[in-house]
């Protein structure tokens, strides 16, 4: 499914196919734990439903920070 969500970093709308349900989306919606209700998804693929930050965005971000 592609969803949408605004970066909190950049506030631009990323966009990324993700492994889930419409209702899965309503019951992380809902308040349900991201790691509760998509026990299949990516640590980064949580990330974007949580934070709307692409892989691609954090690295660019964070770069510097490396060690």
């Amino acid at each position: 499914m592609i969803v949408q969500r605004r970066s909190i970093i950049s506030g631009e709308v990323n966009t990324m196919n993700i492994d889930c349900t419409e209702e899965q989306l309503n019951r992380h919606k809902m308040g349900e734990l991201v790691q509760d209700v998509f026990p299949n998804l990516s640590v980064e693929e949580r990330e974007f439903l949580i934070s709307g930050v692409t892989p691609e965005e954090w690295d660019a971000t964070f770069e510097d920070s490396k060690l």
